[in-house]
């Protein structure tokens, strides 16, 4: 985390590049959130890092601007399926009952499988590994879950970190769900965060007229 520049989301400090076997660089972020009679209550802060490599898989969109990749879902197909390594990082705004969290991400991963005819019996168990996974924990404010979904195999590491406790960790090896959980947060127009997605089309505009 050191001597690498910070960028804040919402006041929560995510670093511009991780090294997890290489350096990734931030290249969205934003938010998850509801409006309640006016309110605007905020969950989550988001983190996407990717292989600046990622680019050159999608030259195809170099000439589009950034409100448009921000409605095309089949550029983020083609981010989600470039053989890149991807990293989210996933910090507590509003604490909640991790039960909550693994719920929520057990029935976007369960309804968007289900739609494309691929929940079957590997699938449910994978999920509910998730599910029990996260029933244990508690979401503190300032918690941290990171997906770390390498470039080549089509699997996930989950992690959880939270203060005074030890890292838990989950791998994911299920193909169909681990395509999912990415899609959960970085497919386009269907995806948990719509600010996230627009700050990835903008950055990802910019870096394709370079």
């Amino acid at each position: 985390m050191l001597g690498t520049e910070v960028v804040l989301v919402d006041e929560v400090p995510f670093p511009s590049q991780i090294t997890t076997t290489k350096p990734l660089s931030l290249l969205g972020h934003g938010i998850t959130d509801i409006e309640i009679h006016f309110l605007q209550i905020k969950f989550t802060a988001i983190g996407v890092y990717l292989d600046p490599e990622v680019v050159s898989h999608l030259q195809q969109w170099k000439t589009k601007k950034a409100n448009e990749l921000a409605e095309d879902d089949d550029f983020f197909d083609a981010l989600i399926s470039a053989p890149v390594e991807k990293f989210l990082r996933v910090v507590v705004i509003k604490e909640i009952k991790g039960s909550q969290y693994g719920v929520q991400l057990e029935s976007a991963v369960r309804d968007r499988l289900a739609a494309d005819d691929k929940y079957e019996e590997e699938e449910e168990e994978a999920l509910e590994k998730i599910v029990e996974f996260f029933q244990s924990k508690y979401f503190k404010k300032d918690s941290t879950i990171t997906f770390h979904f390498p470039a080549t195999s089509a699997t996930a590491e989950i992690s959880f970190h939270t203060e005074g406790k030890e890292d838990s960790k989950i791998k994911v090896e299920n193909a169909n769900v681990v395509e999912n959980i990415k899609k959960w947060y970085l497919g386009g127009t269907r995806g948990v965060s719509p600010s996230t997605i627009s700050s990835l089309a903008n950055t990802l505009s910019a870096e394709l007229t370079k």
